[in-house]
């Protein structure tokens, strides 16, 4: 694929996802993308056959980003504590957000059922457990933490998260209840200073 082709799929798939943000996923249309990106409908398809496809792709980018920004944020050394507050961080202002992919990922999960070896929503869980799993491990070798089940905190804390994004999306979370939330998880895991 040319530089050219590649810029216009990369604005097919911002315009796109700022349409989902709006309207969900179940009700957006191919037509409503290519009003968004101001393309023809052959244009579009000479990219992308559904909505579906473009939806998977938009998720990949959105993790792509998600990864650069952590990059980005982490120029210095920072402490296996740092990188996880500045995870919760990033999870609390996802939480927060008016605007964001949440209600649309859980509409194309419970509307697609896509195959299980393509569950992007489970990778994405299962490969944060990692990740977080780690920082916990060097957090407790560097003595920051004290936690003898890095594991099960690690699920512990997505489930929680989890949790936050669907009663956010459902009954309203206020930021005093998700700083309680991610507060009661820190405190779990900070070695006493004694």
């Amino acid at each position: 694929m040319g530089e050219k082709s590649l810029q216009k799929k990369q604005h097919i798939l911002t315009c796109a996802k700022k349409v989902f943000e709006e309207k969900g996923f179940k009700n957006v249309t191919m037509k409503d993308i290519v009003e968004a990106c101001e393309i023809s409908r052959g244009g579009l398809y000479l990219y992308f056959e559904s909505t579906k496809e473009i939806f998977v792709e938009v998720l990949k980018l959105e993790s792509q980003e998600t990864d650069n920004m952590f990059e980005e944020a982490l120029t210095e050394e920072p402490t296996a504590a740092d990188i996880l507050a500045l995870f919760l961080k990033e999870q609390k202002r996802e939480i927060l957000s008016k605007k964001g992919l949440t209600m649309a990922i859980y509409e194309f999960y419970f509307a697609e059922k896509p195959p299980k070896k393509e569950n992007f929503l489970r990778n994405q869980f299962n490969d944060a457990v990692r990740v977080i799993e780690k920082l916990i491990e060097e957090a407790n070798a560097s003595g920051e933490f004290l936690c003898d089940d890095p594991l099960g905190a690690a699920r512990n804390i997505m489930y929680v998260l989890e949790g936050l994004k669907i009663s956010a999306q459902t009954i309203g979370v206020s930021e005093a209840t998700i700083n309680q939330e991610i507060l009661y998880i820190m405190k779990g895991l900070v070695a006493d200073s004694e």
